[in-house]
């Protein structure tokens, strides 16, 4: 199975790295002592953070602009859309590497909270905005040990309570995890369509290719995980989303929150506090 977006060959201006966001950073929390904190974190979600055992830095970003380029496909096959699964996989590649690096440049040990989010604009139909989202965090008088097995700060998508109940389980987040998969459903023919009028009967073709592209995807996030030798995958989703190719191209997407025990980061499991919070509004 091939794992689109690891070493996949180098877009034009991928060396090129965003400057824009220096000046605020240094003023942030993570790499100004005196600097305040930045998040999209909610009040709960700060109270719980902070009970985990970590402090939140600074609201990190990762944005790329991507022309997405056309491919011819058959019209009554099904098949997967080879070229712009890779244009989708690079996108956000790139996205959650700039992301990751605001990450490391406030001396991170992970993400929470990450959104991976597209964008369109009004000048171009075949351009989209791919952006990562999330709060930089550290753990208070850690040594380093949350980060993941390859030393790099980790990325998760949980909410801060998901991640509060993930620590007290014994767990800890090792990566954000996708798949994807850009596939053709074939086009029925006339005949078809007439020997189907009026029938209550499976339309097989279409679900053995909405089949194919949903194996596709979960099977490529499957392999993230592994390759970021975590242990399991929490919180899966599989999302369809037509974008700007014609309603028979359709992108499936395959995401979760790869963890490992925390045995293995060095960290003995968290009690959790139950607190009583009433509203008043």
């Amino acid at each position: 199975m091939p794992l689109f977006g690891k070493g996949a060959a180098p877009a034009a201006g991928e060396g090129w790295e965003p400057e824009a966001a220096g000046g605020r950073l240094a003023q942030t929390a993570g790499a100004d002592p005196a600097g305040v904190f930045t998040s999209d974190l909610s009040v709960s979600e700060y109270v719980l953070l902070g009970e985990a055992g970590f402090e939140p830095l600074g609201f990190v970003v990762g944005s790329s602009i991507y022309h997405i380029g056309l491919q011819v496909s058959r019209w009554g096959q099904n098949q997967e859309l080879r070229t712009l699964t890779q244009a989708m996989y690079d996108a956000r590649e790139l996205a959650m590497t700039r992301m990751e690096a605001e990450a490391e440049q406030l001396g991170a040990d992970g993400i929470v909270g990450v959104q991976l989010r597209l964008q369109a604009y009004v000048w171009g139909q075949e351009v989209l905005e791919f952006l990562a989202t999330g709060t930089a965090v550290r753990a208070k008088g850690g040594n380093g040990s949350h980060r993941t097995p390859a030393g790099r700060p980790f990325t998760s998508d949980l909410s801060a309570q998901d991640f509060f109940r993930l620590l007290a389980g014994g767990a800890v987040p090792v990566a954000f995890v996708l798949g994807t998969c850009v596939y053709h459903i074939a086009h029925q023919t006339a005949l078809q369509s007439l020997r189907q009028v009026g029938q209550n009967q499976e339309m097989a073709q279409f679900t053995q290719g909405i089949y194919e592209a949903r194996e596709l995807a979960l099977s490529r996030m499957q392999a993230e995980a592994t390759e970021a030798r975590a242990g399991g995958i929490v919180g899966v989703s599989v999302a369809v989303h037509n974008h700007v190719w014609g309603e028979h191209a359709t992108e499936f997407l395959a995401t979760g929150t790869a963890i490992r025990p925390l045995e293995e980061a060095g960290q003995a499991p968290s009690s959790p506090r139950p607190t009583f919070t009433l509203g008043l509004d």
